[in-house]
């Protein structure tokens, strides 16, 4: 019973750590300490705009000097003050959720200054890409892949973790890895030109190759620890400051800590190479060899240097120095094992990270409205000028009222309100991080190209909070609580040596009770993520959404033995999450992501934790069937297999359990 308890709670603190961090880190983009550049005359819109937003300004002689330092990738944007009309330099490329916040500051300042202001676009987004995720989402093959490598080179080695040779082979896979990411999301997914195949080929082999040797040098000098600590250090921490929407909307402590990190240094590098003809990459390049240089001369040192010096102390010969080197000397045909074993764990992981790379990009890398539930009130030429450039599923209304009673029941997404000579598009920023911006940019030209005045209004039954302005927190909250439901199930299964158990489905229910409000207390206390007023009913949603990913955990394990955790991850977390539509939304899913989400748990989960937040439970009742079919049937399963079905130990080592439950999904 100690060892249960203990590898419980040790799922909690990684649970509690990852959920710290990935919220923390991502709740509130904002600027902070953003480079941007101005030239001119000193401007009152930029000092009304830096007072409100973290600019951190630097004066260029010229327009044509801040013009090319944003085309360098050196500003998030730039203001030329002349007098008469101004001009704003806004830089997608550097960051999209910048863009959103910049362009609309300035825009609202200049209007109350009576100043003249038109927009220029530096290093606009490509069509393949047009909210910035391409960057982000590049890093999850990359980053999973060289940590899985170490991770599975090692379990094949049988715990040898420095061995002669193993630096060469991490390197070739990491290479091998870096080739199937370039040719599925350039070649096959098209989230990239194909132009750019080449230039970012190395810098996939560096990133992949930084950390698989890292990864392999801290298994070398603390055994087999070294895999939690290499998870926590470059996944759970190191992931969510990597900046891949851009590094100066992070909190500040994150943006320093992801510097020495190598997924921030992987993201600028590719961002860079990407968008900016790879100007100023400088240090994350150097950054990232000085990780793998690091790797490579631990591995070499712990492989070959320090057993040859103790051999030449002893007396031994070069055949029992390479015996010692590579574990106990081998015969030919455990050699041939060997061989194959370390084939199988390396198809292993290159199918894993082909995976990473073509759900997460294919998802999420375009989103695009299709059918959006969308409400009219009256009749305006401006709804069909702006169904020409966005997919709307427009229901009529009668009045306002009506139409708001249809958005406090989460039904759609906005409304165009049409009364006598006033028009008002509503949108609704608790349904969808990118809704309302998208609705209202399609609008507001739909609007100009008929003639038309348009009003844009807000509006939320439950308002978001400060804490999280762009709805973005439950979609991260439910990471961890995926992550946690299949990791309870794997590391009791380490702890006890057999998939199940008689209490099994005791221990698992009662670990989802306390993950659930540990989360629920982080993310609603301390992290200030949703209405404090929501912690009770949140409580009983996080502990459903472990619970049932540890029942469904826990029947495939009892039934594929420890490939069953492989199956989970793949079926939650490579084909679940990126079907869950996030704090994006359904409508802005690929068709086959659309329909696929309903019939696994986490786009259940997402919409159970996220309507009974803010819309009072609306729209739940087809997610909580479903959570309650899932945990009712695993466990139903669970208790006629464990009764019926006795079975042998698991030979599963603890910390490779662990290792192979830490691949997290993307952020959204």
């Amino acid at each position: 019973m100690t060892k249960i308890v203990f590898t419980l709670g040790l799922v909690l603190f990684g649970q509690a750590l990852l959920a710290l961090s990935l919220v923390s880190a991502q709740q509130l983009l904002v600027p902070r300490n953003m480079p941007f550049g101005v030239t001119g005359p000193p401007s009152p819109v930029v000092a009304e705009v830096a007072s409100r937003v973290g600019l951190d300004l630097t004066s260029y002689p010229s327009p044509s000097a801040v013009t090319d330092a944003a085309g360098r990738g050196e500003l998030y944007g730039g203001y030329v003050s002349s007098g008469s009309t101004d001009t704003l330099i806004i830089v997608p490329a550097k960051s999209f959720f910048a863009q959103t916040e910049l362009e609309p500051a300035f825009e609202a300042a200049a209007r109350k200054l009576n100043q003249p202001v038109t927009v220029q676009t530096v290093k606009p987004l490509a069509a393949s890409d047009p909210v910035g995720a391409v960057t982000s989402l590049l890093l999850l093959p990359l980053l999973i892949g060289g940590y899985l490598a170490a991770v599975l080179v090692f379990k094949a080695a049988h715990g040898v973790a420095a061995a002669p040779w193993r630096a060469a082979i991490l390197a070739g896979y990491a290479l091998v890895g870096a080739v199937l990411t370039d040719v599925i999301a350039g070649l096959g997914i098209g989230a990239y030109a194909s132009s750019h195949f080449w230039p970012l080929l190395p810098c996939f082999w560096l990133i992949t190759a930084a950390v698989a040797l890292a990864a392999a040098a801290v298994q070398a000098v603390v055994g087999k620890i070294g895999t939690l600590l290499v998870a926590l250090l470059f996944i759970a921490v190191g992931g969510p400051p990597a900046g891949g929407l851009g590094t100066y909307l992070l909190p500040v402590y994150w943006r320093n800590i992801g510097v020495v990190l190598p997924a921030q240094n992987a993201v600028t590098l590719v961002n860079h190479v990407l968008y900016f003809g790879g100007n100023d990459i400088t240090t994350p390049i150097v950054v990232l060899l000085l990780y793998a240089a690091a790797g490579t001369a631990v591995i070499a040192w712990f492989g070959r240097i320090r057993p040859g010096r103790t051999a030449a102390r002893a007396g031994s010969g070069p055949q029992e120095t390479a015996a010692t080197a590579d574990g106990p000397a081998a015969t030919p045909a455990d050699a041939r094992r060997r061989r194959i074993g370390f084939l199988v764990a390396l198809g292993i992981c290159a199918v894993m990270q082909c995976l990473f790379a073509t759900t997460y990009m294919s998802a999420s890398h375009a989103p695009k409205a299709d059918n959006l539930p969308f409400g009219v009130v009256g009749t305006s030429p401006v709804l069909p000028a702006a169904q020409k450039a966005i997919s709307l599923k427009v229901t009529q209304y009668s009045d306002e009222a009506t139409a708001k009673t249809a958005m406090d029941e989460a039904r759609i997404f906005g409304a165009l309100v049409t009364s006598g000579s006033s028009t008002t598009l509503i949108v609704v920023p608790s349904m969808s991080d990118l809704a309302p911006l998208d609705l209202a940019v399609r609008f507001e030209e739909a609007a100009k190209a008929t003639g038309q005045p348009l009003t844009v209004q807000q509006y939320a039954p439950t308002p978001l909070v400060p804490k999280d302005p762009f709805g973005l927190v439950q979609a991260l909250m439910l990471v961890p609580l995926l992550i946690g439901g299949y990791m309870s199930s794997t590391l009791l299964m380490s702890a006890t040596g057999r998939a199940a158990g008689r209490w099994r489905a005791a221990q698992l229910a009662g670990f989802a009770v306390v993950s659930g409000l540990i989360i629920d207390v982080i993310v609603c206390y301390w992290l200030q993520g949703f209405p404090s007023h929501k912690f009770w009913i949140t409580w009983p949603v996080c502990t459903l959404i472990v619970a049932v990913v540890a029942f469904v955990a826990a029947v495939l394990q009892k039934l594929l033995g420890p490939i069953g955790t492989l199956v989970t991850i793949i079926a939650i977390l490579l084909f679940g999450n990126p079907s869950s539509g996030g704090a994006t939304g359904v409508p802005y899913l690929p068709a086959f992501w659309r329909d696929l989400g309903p019939y696994l748990p986490p786009r259940n989960g997402y919409i159970l934790l996220h309507h009974t937040i803010y819309f009072d439970g609306h729209g739940t009742g087809q997610a909580l069937t479903v959570l309650l079919v899932y945990l009712g049937v695993a466990g139903a399963v669970l208790a006629f297999l464990d009764w019926r079905r006795p079975e042998a130990e698991v030979p599963t080592d603890a910390t490779e359990a662990a290792a192979m439950s830490v691949p997290i999904g993307a952020v959204p």
